[in-house]
């Protein structure tokens, strides 16, 4: 498999935990480490209790010198014998703890991790948080090496794109890479970009409930993180309220389109682009059933959702300025700046809820600058808002237009009501993304 999927130029990332087992706690069964040596692969307190870290019932020790030459060589043996190119940790602050459950500044095991000649080409992936309060993105001893689950993008993406009040500031940085997180640290490109992910609740549910619904897994709904920053846009669940369903549709996009404008790895949960659910459940880990599977059936149903996200996947792939890549524009705008209703605008407070993100640059194999506009409209009302002038007689062609339906792009440019000039209209809860227009220029260069 892994094989068949590097010959298509895909990538592997090998999912590991290293965290705990499935032995529980000191009640709990003998399958293999609790067997060997209880002392010396978990992490135990002064009475021989089990720490837990990781809310599973056990912590592995990993920084135990036995333990740090058991990760080191399964992960050695993946990368040798299976040709895998990465690996994400989950709840990776626990390779950060000493045998007494204490963080520590420089854990053996991540620097031998990141110094490992063996494990130097392939990507270290960070969990960068554990189930026992340790919150560490932007902070996880990384030795440059480390990228991070960017768990604040998430969050106050979430809460910014729903509409709430004092995100502004943070949805900017967020998209811009997080700077504010990492540019200290000179670890600029270790940002993981995402919104969902297996834990919690998809992008369908995501607009489709405000409270989750685990009864299925036998505990009460007392799992699962209780905190997800959801909105079901007026209807719990399932709804045939058309103005409900046609909310949904548009923060979906936005969400999308938001992730796939953002600067940094962009990561979606499978399954996403064509809507599936399940139905509320966000730990739905221990259901093997329709609440954890994938519905491809959806993808018919939702074909349109299907399409605008292969289109924004090919947009971010068209223009690689809104990743960072490439030379300084010779137009000679900034690579980013920030435009909040009205060009050159940075402004935020707790009521901003219209932001604009303007990318410029030159692609290496490009002498042609590429302006991209990104403009985004989280408040229940619509706005005017005017972009930024362009030099030397360009002009802004819209591309996408969240408040219209997915068809042609040339819809978007047509459909996007433009009240004058660089000013046009934003409809409520909606994103538009516009592009310095080359192909004007280009007919003016040939009449002159």
């Amino acid at each position: 498999m892994i094989k068949e999927l590097k010959s298509h130029g895909i990538e592997v990332i090998l999912d590991v935990v290293f965290n705990h087992t499935a032995e529980g706690n000191e009640h709990g069964p003998f399958f293999s480490f609790k067997g060997i040596d209880n002392n010396v692969y978990y992490m135990l307190t002064p009475d021989g209790k089990y720490y837990n870290f990781s809310g599973c019932g056990n912590v592995v020790n990993c920084n135990h010198p036995i333990v740090q030459q058991f990760i080191l060589s399964c992960l050695r043996y993946w990368v040798i014998e299976y040709r895998v190119d990465g690996f994400r940790f989950d709840l990776a602050s626990i390779l950060g703890r000493s045998e007494d459950g204490s963080p520590m500044s420089k854990p053996p095991v991540l620097q031998s991790l990141a110094f490992d000649p063996i494990l130097g080409g392939v990507k270290l992936i960070a969990e960068a948080w554990d189930a026992g309060g340790l919150y560490q993105v932007g902070s996880f001893p990384s030795w440059n090496r480390w990228a991070e689950w960017n768990g604040r993008y998430r969050d106050d993406m979430r809460s910014f794109l729903k509409g709430d009040g004092g995100y502004a500031w943070a949805a900017l940085q967020r998209m811009t890479g997080s700077k504010d997180i990492y540019a200290a640290g000179g670890r600029e490109n270790a940002s993981v970009n995402f919104l969902n992910c297996h834990d919690g609740f998809t992008l369908y549910d995501l607009y489709a409930y405000n409270e989750k619904h685990n009864e299925a897994n036998g505990w009460n709904s007392t799992d699962g993180e209780n905190h997800n920053r959801s909105w079901n846009c007026g209807a719990e669940g399932e709804t045939e309220d058309e103005l409900v369903l046609s909310l949904r549709s548009r923060l979906r996009k936005n969400a999308f389109a938001a992730l796939m404008l953002s600067r940094g790895c962009a990561m979606f949960l499978s399954g996403d682009e064509f809507c599936n659910t399940q139905f509320g459940n966000n730990n739905a880990y221990c259901q093997d059933n329709e609440i954890s599977w994938l519905d491809w059936s959806r993808k018919d149903r939702y074909h349109e959702m299907f399409e605008f996200c292969r289109y924004m996947i090919r947009f971010r792939k068209e223009h690689p300025v809104v990743k960072g890549e490439g030379k300084a524009a010779a137009c000679g705008l900034p690579d980013v700046s920030f435009h909040n209703g009205s060009p050159w605008n940075d402004y935020c407070d707790d009521e901003t809820r219209v932001i604009g993100i303007m990318y410029a640059g030159r692609t290496a194999d490009d002498e042609r600058d590429d302006v991209v506009f990104v403009g985004i409209n989280a408040h229940w009302e619509p706005h005017q808002i005017v972009l930024p002038e362009l030099p030397d007689g360009h002009c802004w062609r819209v591309v996408m237009n969240t408040a219209l339906p997915h068809k042609e792009e040339a819809d978007y440019q047509k459909g996007t009501d433009w009240s004058s000039g660089t000013k046009l209209h934003i409809g409520e809860r909606s994103l538009i993304v516009a592009v310095m227009d080359t192909a004007k220029v280009q007919r003016k260069g040939r009449k002159n």
